[in-house]
C-alpha cells in the first residue's frame, strides 16, 4: 500500500460531485487488482473529541480489476511492467474536509476479505482460478497518478 497525504487544511474545503482516479501503474503479473481510497484524516489532536485525533474517515473508495481496463465484456491479460493508466469511478460524494484535516489517498493492490484475491495472473476465469495459479507479483505506482475532485467553492 503506498499513501500520500496533504498538509492541513487551512480552509474547509467542499467536494461534491464525481471524484475519477487517475491512476498510472504497472504490475510483474499478467493481471491485478487496484484499490484506490479518498480518506479524511482529522487533525493530530482533536480538540472537540480527542477520541477522533488522527481518525481516518473513508470518503470515497473502489476495486479495479486490470483485466477490465480496456472493456468489461472482453477481458484482457497486461503486458508484464508495463505502464498503463487506469481510469477509476469513486463515485459521487458530498463531503466537507473541515480545516485542520488532511486529504489521504492510498492505493493498494489487494482488498482481502472484502474482494477476493487477485492471482496476479491472468486466467480465462476468475471463479475456475486454482491454488497454482496464485504467483507473487510486484506492483509500482506512478507520479503522473492524480485524482479528480471535484471542489465547491463556498
Amino acid at each position: 500500500m503506498i499513501s500520500f497525504t496533504s498538509d492541513s487544511l487551512t480552509d474547509n474545503l467542499s467536494v461534491t460531485g464525481k471524484i475519477v482516479a487517475h491512476l498510472f501503474a504497472s504490475t510483474s503479473g499478467t493481471d491485478a487488482d487496484w484499490v484506490v481510497k479518498l480518506i479524511d484524516v482529522y487533525p493530530n489532536s482533536d480538540q472537540k473529541n480527542f477520541l477522533m485525533s488522527q481518525y481516518q474517515l473513508p470518503v470515497a473508495m473502489e476495486v479495479f480489476r486490470s483485466r477490465f481496463r480496456k472493456s468489461f465484456s472482453k477481458p484482457q491479460p497486461l503486458t508484464p511492467n508495463k505502464p498503463e493508466e487506469y481510469v477509476i469511478d469513486l463515485h459521487d460524494v458530498n463531503h466537507v474536509f473541515k480545516t485542520g484535516h488532511r486529504l489521504m489517498i492510498q492505493v493498494q493492490s489487494t482488498w482481502f476479505p472484502v474482494i477476493d484475491r487477485n492471482p496476479q495472473k491472468y486466467v480465462p476465469n476468475i471463479f475456475d482460478v486454482k491454488e497454482s495459479d496464485f504467483q507473487k507479483a510486484e506492483q509500482r505506482v506512478y507520479y503522473s497518478t492524480y485524482i479528480e475532485l471535484p471542489v465547491m467553492k463556498e
